[in-house]
């Protein structure tokens, strides 16, 4: 899956959010200083040829829709991050998120139990 250019990934986010659209919807959901109409037309295309998203056709108007889900976008982008800056290290990149961020100690703590009932559940699934 290729990585999506800032200005790509601000559109797949709005498709995310409104499921499906026209180019007219992705415009209204665009902070100001909103691009042009073309401006977002033309990465609509570039979406589609890419293949995150698909359209269904209104005469000559198209409605866009995400083929792409945000979660396996975000895994695969994820993982790229894991493996180019934390030596496909978790533990580096929690360790690094941790410290850089300044987490509160309830965040962390959050984090902890967070980890535990993944732990839990795996041993569970050991144990069946």
């Amino acid at each position: 899956m290729k990585k999506l250019t800032k200005a790509e990934e601000q559109v797949m986010q709005i498709l995310w959010e409104i499921k499906k659209g026209f180019v007219r919807d992705i415009l209204e959901k665009i902070a100001i200083p909103k691009p042009a109409y073309n401006t977002v037309s033309t990465i609509v295309r570039i979406l589609e040829k890419k293949e995150f998203i698909g359209h269904t056709a209104y005469g000559k108007s198209h409605e866009y829709f995400p083929l792409v889900s945000k979660k396996d976008y975000a895994k695969t982008y994820l993982n790229g991050i894991l493996v180019g800056y934390f030596s496909d290290s978790y533990k580096q990149l929690v360790s690094f998120f941790s410290k850089e961020n300044n987490l509160s100690i309830t965040e962390m703590e959050e984090i902890k139990e967070m980890i535990e009932d993944q732990i839990n559940k795996q041993k569970e699934n050991q144990n069946q």
